[in-house]
């Protein structure tokens, strides 16, 4: 970034930020002011992204989402560097296999749900008693359209992300009034995640939906900034759905 915001005084934590719609989160909260630590996988990708945003206001923390240990020090640092945490954005997630449920590896399962689960309970358990708790802020889990209906070739994703929303409403009754939670439900972004879906047939993907594109990561990051704000202080427990139009086709041949 060339031209840093005046700061917002308020700090965010991002998972799965090197790239995608995480990336697009963060970008969005620098773009405001906040200050972000964001994580990923691979360092030289999160290393490159922090570069991008701007090594002023942002931090990277590499490891794998669902260890407990990456979720410890990704709080500690954050708090380290910026004495706080406002907000928590669950972004990481996997889906590492195409099919019917039916012939699911039950061991891919368990890979599914660890990361796209049970890893955004851990880091909401984290920030939650290291800063939210006694001070406030604002939760928001990254679901998927995916997780609204049934979903064919992705189902283990789907359900994994049902999940996501029923914990969604889990953690705002439980954290209320302190910390909203709320919910955000893709549906198709151009990112290298989603490839699989679109690759060699964008514009055939797009003609289903009646704003006529697929979405991108902006799109994602402007509706977090916005459930991060204090335009949204009346709303928790929500998921809203960001899907260029695509459920107004439902039931339609």
């Amino acid at each position: 970034m060339t031209e840093l915001p005046e700061p917002s005084g308020r700090v965010a934590i991002v998972t799965g930020a090197s790239r995608g719609i995480g990336y697009g989160v963060a970008e969005a909260l620098v773009a405001r002011g906040d200050r972000v630590c964001i994580t990923g996988r691979g360092e030289d990708a999160l290393k490159e992204a922090v570069e991008r945003l701007g090594a002023e206001r942002v931090i990277g923390v590499a490891g794998k989402a669902h260890d407990l240990g990456h979720q410890t020090e990704v709080v500690e640092r954050t708090m380290a560097a910026f004495g706080r945490v406002d907000y928590l954005v669950n972004n990481a997630g996997t889906n590492p296999v195409f099919g019917p449920i039916a012939d699911l590896d039950l061991d891919v399962a368990r890979k599914v749900f660890e990361t796209n689960v049970v890893s955004a309970l851990g880091f909401t358990q984290k920030t939650w008693h290291a800063w939210q708790k006694d001070n406030g802020g604002a939760i928001v889990n990254i679901a998927s359209v995916a997780g609204l209906s049934a979903s064919p070739f992705i189902g283990a994703y789907g359900v994994s992300k049902a999940a996501m929303i029923n914990l969604t409403q889990q953690l705002a009754h439980e954290f209320a009034p302190r910390v909203r939670v709320n919910a955000i439900a893709p549906a198709v972004v151009k990112t290298k995640f989603a490839q699989a879906l679109y690759e060699g047939r964008e514009e055939e993907a797009a003609a289903a939906y009646p704003l006529a594109r697929l979405g991108v990561p902006s799109d994602i990051g402007g509706a977090a900034a916005f459930l991060t704000s204090a335009q949204s202080d009346w709303i928790t427990g929500q998921t809203l759905v960001v899907d260029g139009g695509i459920f107004l086709n439902a039931g339609v041949s």
